[in-house]
């Protein structure tokens, strides 16, 4: 079992910057691939960044490419999401999640959740 806490959300003016942190607890952290997803109101979960288990390999949804940063530290047993040049559209509740399998966009196939933090941009 994996226990994820995600921090770091809040309120944040068009083009400000946060980074959301996620504290993992439970089985051995560096064996999950990890990823950030999203949830505005109204709309279905969608995928935001993974970073596979050893930080070597990170994708990216064409829509955060080039402004948000997914990174992690096994040592800590923390993934970060640096979110800058943000936009009214990336508010929402942002989920990590983690995978015992290889880097996935497809949020079925995580297999552990945190309960999300909210990210409100005002514009």
């Amino acid at each position: 079992q994996v226990q994820l806490v995600e921090s770091g959300g809040g309120l944040v003016q068009a083009g400000g910057s946060l980074r959301l942190s996620c504290a993992a607890s439970g089985r051995t952290f560096s064996s999950y691939a990890m990823g950030w997803f999203r949830q505005a109101p109204g709309k279905e979960r969608e995928f935001v960044a993974t970073i596979k288990w050893n930080g070597v390999r990170t994708y990216y949804a064409d829509s955060v490419k080039g402004r948000f940063t997914i990174s992690r530290d096994n040592t800590k047993n923390t993934v970060y999401l640096q979110m800058n040049s943000l936009k009214p559209e990336d508010t929402a509740v942002y989920y990590c999640a983690a995978d015992l399998g290889w880097v996935t966009t497809n949020p079925k196939e995580y297999d552990y959740w945190g309960q999300g933090t909210q990210v409100t941009v005002s514009s």
